[in-house]
């Protein structure tokens, strides 16, 4: 599963790609976008689509041992044979959104000693991952990453990766019915650039 990504353009650039709005963020995102932090997503909006600050995760709700109400869990991908569920069947059937993305990375190698792999669309500053989104009463808009199976570049470091929406697709899976959206999560056709680092997967956040 996808749990860190890259963005390497600021909201006025992502804007302009998405041909959206640039919606005031009061500060710039982080360029590693880990789960729980915001990111820019473009999503739907009264005045059409609009770059928009939200948590990457749905909050979790959770309890300790003895009862007592821990920090929320933000589950930041959606599996393609779970969005039917009820914990994510109405953001998607009524609010998909899509998440700029200049390259998404997997963890790989033995337990304890792995490192990161850096997956991108060969001479793209950015892509787009299909999301949903929702309100939530811990962190306001929040989103979460739509996971299919895993392209012939993905699967020899994970069986699944996120859905990467070509740009003639993009409107569709803003408006298109669900069962019409459901049809676009599968694994990306196109080729991706493969950049295999000895980046240790879990450092300082910022290093």
């Amino acid at each position: 599963m996808c749990n860190l990504y890259k963005i390497r353009s600021s909201q006025t650039e992502i804007a302009d790609f998405f041909d959206a709005i640039a919606q005031d963020f009061g500060a710039n995102a982080a360029e590693e976008v880990y789960p729980g932090y915001p990111a820019p997503v473009v999503a739907q909006g009264q005045g059409g689509k609009a770059v928009r600050p939200m948590a990457w995760g749905f909050p979790l709700q959770r309890t300790g041992a003895k009862g007592q109400p821990l920090k929320p869990k933000p589950v930041n991908n959606t599996r393609t044979d779970k969005l039917k569920s009820f914990f994510w069947r109405n953001s998607f059937e009524e609010r998909r959104c899509l998440i700029p993305v200049s390259r998404f990375a997997e963890a790989e190698g033995e337990r304890g000693a792995m490192t990161r792999t850096w997956f991108a669309m060969p001479g793209e500053s950015l892509f787009a991952a299909a999301g949903i989104w929702r309100q939530t009463d811990e962190w306001g808009e929040a989103f979460s990453m739509i996971m299919t199976e895993a392209n012939a570049a993905v699967a020899p470091v994970h069986n699944r990766m996120p859905v990467i929406l070509p740009r003639e697709s993009w409107d569709r899976w803003l408006a298109a019915t669900p069962q019409d959206a459901f049809s676009l999560c599968v694994p990306y056709a196109g080729n991706l650039a493969v950049d295999r680092t000895d980046d240790p997967w879990f450092r300082p956040r910022g290093k």
